[in-house]
């Protein structure tokens, strides 16, 4: 197996810890940023040789096709180890409010730049076809919320439902080439994901509307869930797993919240989550 990555989204939350637990663990990182500030403010950070910054919004397919042109020549026909879409948003609010074109923005980055991501680096992850056992892995970072659906967070939900689809989907088309494709599904974890909205999208645009109350009420709600939580390092642990493991599972869900949503029933799941949420 190839100790080097692609991960996108290293400026902070799992990114970030994810790069900095593989490059303890002997790998070569490449990690996206959208600026060149934080391209200078990781490498400050991560303080190694074997991290090489790749300035790219998952957006930009031209910008993202530059970058895999660039790991191309690095590798020098070596296989890549790994490809792991990390990079996302989650938008919170009520359906009824939110703004279509914000919806369009936070799959444009989750869903459609997961996989143009994928398909330019892609070729990079296929082994020889005499030896499939050296092909590289993707790793997309789902979410226990692209299982179970919780009220204010409908776009963020349909975004990682989407990437599991996707997920799925390329896991049975990729067999042939050897490559793995797996989905980490992180649950109550503290990150920085939630301050980062589409359009500088904020909750107090709702406050003329009926969900106002509940809004309001919402961030105590997170603070509660989170102090339960997982430490983030649970993350990167589960992606090294993802990435040497013999024969990885094809997902890792990291919150039992997500076998709830499995195995419980609608009726039953929505009078837990009516119980657990606010009135407002």
């Amino acid at each position: 197996m190839s100790k080097s990555v692609v991960i996108t989204g290293v400026s902070s939350g799992f990114g970030l810890a994810t790069a900095q637990h593989l490059l303890s663990h002997g790998y070569r990182v490449y990690g996206s940023v959208r600026r060149r500030e934080d391209a200078e403010h990781v490498s400050a950070i991560l303080q190694s040789d074997h991290f090489v910054p790749l300035l790219f919004d998952v957006t930009d397919h031209d910008a993202v096709g530059a970058a895999a042109q660039l790991v191309t020549q690095e590798l020098g026909g070596a296989v890549l180890g790994g490809l792991v879409n990390n990079a996302g948003v989650a938008p919170m609010g009520p359906l009824e409010h939110t703004p279509i074109q914000e919806m369009r923005e936070a799959f444009e980055i989750n869903v459609f730049g997961a996989m143009a991501v994928t398909q330019a680096f892609l070729p990079l992850l296929k082994g020889g076809s005499a030896d499939k056992g050296k092909s590289g892995r993707v790793i997309n970072i789902s979410s226990t919320s692209g299982n179970m659906t919780f009220p204010m967070l409908g776009v963020y939900a349909a975004s990682k439902y989407a990437l599991e689809a996707l997920n799925d989907a390329l896991r049975r088309e990729l067999q042939r080439y050897g490559i793995h494709v797996i989905a980490i599904e992180p649950g109550s974890i503290r990150t920085s994901i939630w301050d980062k909205t589409p359009s500088g999208a904020d909750l107090e645009r709702f406050a003329d509307t009926d969900y106002a109350k509940l809004l309001e009420q919402m961030p105590a709600l997170f603070e509660r869930q989170l102090k339960g939580g997982k430490p983030i390092e649970v993350v990167p642990q589960a992606i090294t797993r993802a990435l040497e493991s013999p024969r990885p599972r094809t997902r890792y869900p990291l919150d039992m919240t997500w076998y709830a949503g499995k195995h419980l029933s609608d009726r039953l799941l929505d009078a837990v989550i009516r119980w657990q949420y606010p009135r407002g």
